[in-house]
């Protein structure tokens, strides 16, 4: 087994659980362990106060996006907390904001496991869970909830939440809008701001819907249901942020049609990028494995290009809409302090983690915030 790299001094006992435990067990029962257990501390009194101290000390980097006040600028991109079950738990770790979902108008069980890889040659993950969730209207219930316990927070460690909606697999490409509207309709007021993703690679699909034509009426629907059912939006914008999270697959000219696509509907912000079906990104046996296994690649072997999809849309935003004030939030191979100062020198507003947490484990989000800031000083 290739060695794991840690990504920080503070981590070695991580590391070690790591190597002995839960790289031998299925990644996504390791998952599911290792969250309830987060959980399970947030709820003792003692256990989650030395939690916050122990791994979210120094986090304080204030920062006004998307007119919302972010704790700092590092967040948990969706895709870890799907329901939307821990949030307070995981702003104890020091992100600024939380990103749960992908969440759907329907309840699906997702895809057939195993479904969940750890590419360990490459610090990635390869995964095809196809937006396993239990559905809006019970991810609302979780989510105001989760509102409750963040609200005892202290304001200057409340975490800024933010809802990643999906198309239901058994609905139709023509009726995605009316699904995109259904999961608003449940969750648009506990949300600080809205994800449309129609990015990920494992619902049949769902990527042709970045087309200008299919994204359009998407949009459209989940902005005005959201208008429609929010009357005291949080953001200091008078309106639910709304994102769109697009795939580092697209060609250049159709990631700058997207934008310019985001402009022209009053989108606030874009997320760069999802996964990556490009197989060339990883070597060896890595490579051969994924070869043979459907899904998206994230952590490592992404970062390249998503480094690239974000000062692409930044340049072009710079050139052709320099007055838009569209907020870019760069995820993808964000391994740590470096790379979160690099993503921000290179013109994202905010920066996401995933797989960077799986491989750097809980003190990940710390050592992200207080490393780049001091870089970036």
């Amino acid at each position: 087994m290739p060695p794991v790299r840690l990504l920080s001094v503070e981590t070695p006992l991580y590391s070690l659980l790591f190597r002995a435990l839960l790289v031998r067990m299925d990644a996504e029962q390791a998952h599911h362990l290792s969250f309830s257990a987060l959980k399970t501390l947030d709820r003792v009194p003692l256990a989650r106060e030395a939690l916050s101290l122990l791994c979210g000390r120094g986090t304080a980097d204030p920062v006004e996006v998307l007119g919302l006040p972010f704790r700092n600028r590092v967040g948990l991109a969706a895709g870890f907390d799907k329901d939307g079950t821990g949030v307070r738990a995981l702003s104890r770790l020091g992100f600024g904001h939380i990103e749960i979902g992908t969440v759907t108008g329907h309840g699906q069980p997702g895809n057939d496991r195993p479904r969940l890889f750890r590419l360990l040659g490459h610090h990635g993950i390869l995964n095809r869970m196809g937006f396993n969730n239990r559905g809006a209207r019970e991810a609302s219930f979780a989510v105001a909830d989760q509102r409750r316990l963040i609200a005892e927070l202290p304001e200057h460690l409340r975490p800024v939440l933010g809802v990643n909606i999906g198309k239901t697999k058994v609905v139709a490409a023509e009726d995605a809008a009316e699904d995109y509207a259904r999961s608003t309709r449940e969750l648009a007021a506990l949300a600080d701001y809205l994800v449309i993703n129609v990015s990920s690679p494992n619902t049949p699909g769902l990527r042709d819907l970045q087309s200008t034509a299919s994204l359009t009426p998407i949009i459209r629907a989940v902005r005005d249901t959201a208008a429609e059912v929010v009357e005291h939006p949080r953001s200091a914008l008078g309106h639910v942020p709304l994102l769109v999270k697009i795939a580092p697959d697209l060609a250049d000219e159709d990631i700058c049609a997207v934008a310019d696509l985001a402009v022209a509907e009053g989108v606030d912000g874009l997320v760069l990028t999802n996964t990556t079906i490009d197989r060339e990104v990883l070597t060896g046996a890595d490579r051969e494995f994924a070869l043979r296994e459907a899904g998206g690649i994230s952590g490592r072997p992404l970062a390249e290009r998503s480094v690239d999809v974000l000062r692409l849309v930044r340049r072009h935003l710079d050139a052709a809409h320099p007055d838009s004030g569209l907020a870019l939030v760069s995820v993808g191979g964000v391994e740590d302090h470096r790379d979160v100062a690099a993503r921000l020198g290179a013109g994202a507003d905010l920066v996401q983690g995933y797989s960077g947490m799986i491989y750097g484990g809980p003190f990940w989000a710390g050592n992200a915030v207080r490393g780049s800031r001091r870089r970036r000083r």
